[in-house]
């Protein structure tokens, strides 16, 4: 493991940071405190939403971290920081909140559609904020998979999206381990629980594989032009099924499998997020290049 975690090293020099943040890269160590922070409306991960972070020519984007369904800022705890300390100006928000309480601890869970025209106006508000030409989008899960692609597919995105990079995203929809089979093995009661659920809980229901916002989402093909996709995949997904969905199609994509370099690696859909190994290969995929010198990359990992 002392090996991999190199991961491929990139080109250029990484800026001094002005703060040291410190990173944690065990996912337990988030849960004790996730209430905590949840509860404050204030709060946001170390590193993220530093109103004192200008942006370089070697770091021209802000990085913006989009939560996974049903958690909140509190998902980047490891990768915030992380990118801070290497000199990226990150940004964390909450969405999707289908509750009237602003800090609910549970997010992420509302109509995808409408998710995303509420990331599209914090974008807008954090591009004015800094004066950036591009943005780099960095999600888990949703927030790797449908919610960006729907922006970028729908909401002018492309044009403002310089990098987009998933973690375990759930791109082409979700088997959810099979579970999503339940309403067509059990008549009448799985139709109808599917759809009280669906009516509770959109989000959940839109990322089932075959949904109806999956097919508008991916029917015409996995990107548009402009925007650099990278996907970061583990085998062990246990919520993301088939793991393979994860990966994309297109000239202008990097598919990444963890375990093609690692064979040892076990990271599964919660722990990948707070993998150091995870980090390395967002960190070498938005040094890749910016969209003004971009040239084509080769493909990693199996679809």
């Amino acid at each position: 493991m002392t090996a991999t975690l190199g991961v491929a090293g990139v080109g250029t020099a990484e800026a001094a940071p002005s703060k040291k943040y410190p990173v944690s890269w065990d996912f337990r160590s988030a849960i004790p405190n996730v209430l905590n922070q949840t509860l404050d409306a204030n709060w946001s991960p170390p590193g993220a939403n530093d109103p004192s972070c200008t942006l370089t020519e070697e770091r021209p984007n802000p990085v913006i971290l989009l939560n996974a369904t049903a958690t909140t800022q509190w998902a980047y705890s490891a990768g915030a920081p992380y990118l801070a300390n290497r000199g990226y100006c990150v940004y964390t928000f909450n969405y999707g909140n289908i509750t009237p309480i602003p800090s609910f601890p549970i997010q992420g869970l509302a109509d995808i559609e409408g998710s995303a025209r509420e990331i599209s106006r914090k974008i807008d508000q954090i591009m004015r904020r800094t004066g950036a030409k591009k943005v780099d989008l960095v999600g888990w899960s949703q927030g790797g998979g449908l919610l960006p692609h729907y922006y970028i597919d729908f909401l002018g995105g492309d044009k403002k999206v310089d990098k987009v990079i998933g973690i375990a995203p759930g791109d082409h929809g979700s088997t959810g381990d099979m579970l999503t089979y339940v309403r067509y093995f059990i008549p009448p009661f799985g139709p109808l629980g599917y759809d009280i659920f669906k009516a509770l809980f959109p989000a959940f229901a839109q990322q089932a594989q075959y949904s109806d916002l999956v097919r508008k989402v991916y029917g015409n093909g996995d990107t548009k032009p402009g925007p650099h996709y990278t996907t970061i995949v583990t085998k062990y997904d246990e919520i993301a099924t088939p793991f393979t969905n994860g990966f994309l199609e297109g000239d202008n994509v990097t598919n990444l499998l963890l375990q093609d370099d690692c064979p040892v690696d076990l990271s599964e859909h919660l722990s990948i997020n707070f993998s150091e190994r995870t980090w390395r290969h967002v960190r070498n995929a938005m040094a890749f290049a910016t969209s003004r010198d971009r040239t084509p990359t080769a493909r990693v990992g199996v679809r």
